[in-house]
């Protein structure tokens, strides 16, 4: 009798997981994500709500429409995903923020409150070929509990670029950053992404890989703000093309910041043109850009390796510029495959171990 029932029991598990449940509206979900197929088909959020799925493990979702955010002032975010060992197929389909209705060039310093961030993922597994386009403010939010390759994925969100009768003259996106992680074991690979902040912003952690991407009209591809107690390390930033940012490399440190530690950063292989403020800048003084350094972040084996690194600057722009705390960046840094071009040189402060590259 134990095992007849132990068995009706294990084939009900298995029957529940091999289901397909379809996605048409909010309403849909909680049923939808008891199976291990879940399709999503073209449907409107209402402004306010979120679309959020808690998947089971294992699961494969695909996207066959596009979703739409209704327009509502609140927190946020649109759309959390969680699970581990996730299969997500956008194929090419559209998450659209509706950017438009929040942008006022202010983006989380002001103005109307924006949902915070657009998408917020928390799956091991794959996540791929997602288009979102118009995000209140930051984009993507990854937190992945264990090894996520994220990839083929667009984040377009060119009508910032442009003032609108909110934005005082300024770009109406703001803080619109790419990617923000606080993780490890990430890979961000073939993506293009058009925003007016951060490409990519890592906070925290370890085993980061960010190659092959594309980043337009931002703030380029950044380490930090590393705020106290955190602890970057085994980044590697490698093929990836950055077009019209402020700088095309920074690694950025909160001023005030303590205990918190910065290391094994490999750049190759990397382009960027029409750099408006800097190459690459390594600044302990954040948020001010190049003032008084903190000496609570420690930072050391930032370097460039095969293929080179070729990055122009515009004509008023730094090449280099590094601005670290006294006694903050240590060792030897190889820059040997760095090349910057155009622009003038900029500041090094309190660090001579810059070794292979002058300006």
């Amino acid at each position: 009798m134990w095992k007849e029932f132990l068995l009706s029991s294990l084939v009900g598990i298995q029957i529940a997981k091999a289901c397909t449940g379809t996605i048409n509206s909010l309403s849909d979900v909680s049923a939808a994500v008891e199976c291990t197929t879940v399709n999503i088909n073209g449907f409107t959020v209402p402004g306010g709500q979120a679309l959020t799925l808690d998947l089971m493990d294992g699961s494969t979702v695909n996207m066959n429409g596009d979703v739409k955010f209704g327009n509502l002032s609140w927190a946020g975010p649109l759309f959390t995903i969680s699970g581990s060992s996730i299969t997500f197929n956008g194929n090419g389909h559209i998450f659209d923020g509706g950017g438009p209705f929040y942008w006022d060039g202010l983006g989380g310093s002001g103005g109307i409150q924006k949902p915070d961030p657009m998408m917020k993922i928390r799956i091991s597994g794959t996540f791929s070929n997602v288009k979102v386009v118009n995000s209140p403010q930051r984009t993507y939010s990854v937190s992945n509990p264990d090894t996520l390759v994220m990839s083929g994925l667009t984040i377009d969100n060119s009508q910032g670029d442009l003032p609108n009768a909110q934005s005082d003259g300024r770009p109406a996106g703001h803080n619109t950053d790419g990617f923000d992680c606080s993780t490890t074991d990430l890979t961000i690979e073939n993506s293009s992404i058009h925003n007016q902040d951060d490409c990519l912003a890592i906070n925290k952690g370890s085993n980061i890989v960010f190659r092959g991407n594309t980043c337009t009209g931002g703030h380029g591809i950044s380490i930090g703000s590393i705020a106290s107690d955190a602890t970057v390390s085994g980044i590697t930033i490698s093929g990836n093309t950055v077009i019209n940012n402020d700088q095309a490399l920074r690694i950025k440190t909160q001023a005030t910041a303590t205990g918190s530690s910065v290391s094994d950063i490999t750049y190759s292989g990397n382009t960027a043109t029409g750099c408006r403020l800097f190459g690459v800048l390594i600044d302990q003084s954040y948020p001010d850009t190049l003032g008084t350094p903190g000496n609570g972040v420690k930072i050391s084996g930032i370097n460039f390796v095969s293929p080179e690194t070729t990055l122009a600057v515009d004509s008023g722009a730094d090449r280099v510029a590094v601005n670290c705390g006294v006694g903050t960046c240590t060792g030897t840094w190889n820059w040997a495959d760095l090349t910057v071009t155009g622009g003038k040189a900029g500041p090094i402060t309190n660090f001579n171990g810059i070794s292979g590259f002058s300006q």
